[in-house]
């Protein structure tokens, strides 16, 4: 599949997920650069936004087998990975999947789960695969966790790990829909006679693998590597920030950034590819001094700050026979 391809593909998948979601453009391209960098994607806000309705609307946009995880407080890691029951026919213990074995998992409100439960899904996002009384499991390809959770402040929740939450390859906020958005809704619930939109199938499993492997082409210049460096080493210095962007956070920014630009129909990366992902792909990875906490500080604030003082590097396009 070219990039152009590609990018046509995606656009298709966004237009067909917008005709049922109220939702802003940008935070579904988010999402769908997150899925073709084959990474996972967490999206934070209060109840009734959307969060549910968005995550198994890009399932279905996808074609992909979908499941859903209802994090609860007394949810078990066995009933996230699966456990080994015992036949009497057979007189053998016998493993029985759990719902994580599909290619889109949604966790839903997955920080309303203790941290034992949440620390289930590590393996399954960093390696595709489950570990069930030292056996492997290997999951379906390709693998997407799309989570939803409640702000922490909502009651009953539970602050993700940090080690959860640096798996996660972009984070983002659906937001209260603008005043159109807030009148389609109220025009789709005045109106019971008409059958809500529903999103159809754009694309199967083996083309959402294809549409995975063309970031993997895209051409990321020495410059724009070095730029996404020192972007993520700014945040270790910034005063603000206990600990910074992780080496894992690095290689993820690098992987959206080509992401970011087949969205755009470019097969090479510039700086504006790395500066319009690097909140979504970075701010959730910062953990806060105490004191920045207290103060209400934004980690999407730090890295708008960060990007403010590193160096944009000067970009040419490549020439035609590169």
């Amino acid at each position: 599949m070219s990039v152009a391809d590609a990018a046509s593909t995606a656009e298709a998948v966004v237009d067909e997920i917008r005709s049922a979601v109220v939702a802003d453009r940008t935070v579904l391209e988010e999402v769908i650069a997150g899925v073709l960098a084959r990474g996972h994607v967490l999206l934070e806000d209060v109840p009734g936004t959307g969060k549910t309705l968005t995550a198994r609307s890009f399932a279905t946009a996808l074609g992909l087998e979908f499941s859903r995880i209802q994090f609860t407080p007394d949810l078990m890691p066995a009933d996230v990975t699966g456990s080994y029951v015992f036949e009497e026919d057979t007189g053998e213990f016998r493993f029985t999947p759990g719902p994580v074995f599909a290619n889109v998992v949604l966790a839903d409100e997955i920080n309303r789960a203790p941290p034992k439960t949440q620390s289930a899904l590590l393996e399954a996002m960093e390696e595709g695969q489950v570990t069930v009384d030292g056996e492997t499991h290997d999951l379906p390809d390709p693998f997407v966790v799309i989570a939803t959770q409640n702000p922490v402040e909502q009651e009953g929740t539970f602050e993700l790990p940090e080690a959860q939450r640096d798996r996660f390859m972009v984070k983002t906020s659906l937001g209260y829909p603008d005043a159109d958005g807030t009148r389609e809704l109220i025009d789709r619930r005045a109106d019971r006679d008409r059958p809500d939109p529903t999103v159809e199938p754009v694309v199967d499993r083996e083309a959402v693998l294809e549409l995975q492997r063309v970031p993997e082409s895209i051409t990321v210049d020495g410059p724009v590597r070095d730029y996404i460096g020192g972007i993520c080493r700014a945040t270790r210095r910034d005063g603000r920030v206990d600990v910074g962007v992780s080496p894992r956070g690095v290689q993820r920014l690098f992987e959206a950034s080509r992401a970011a630009a087949v969205l755009d129909g470019r097969d090479y990366v510039v700086p504006d590819d790395v500066t319009r992902i690097a909140g979504p792909a970075l701010a959730h990875r910062l953990v806060l001094h105490p004191e920045a906490s207290v103060r209400g500080t934004a980690r999407r604030a730090v890295i708008e700050s960060v990007l403010d003082d590193v160096d944009v590097p000067s970009m040419e396009p490549p020439s035609p026979e590169q």
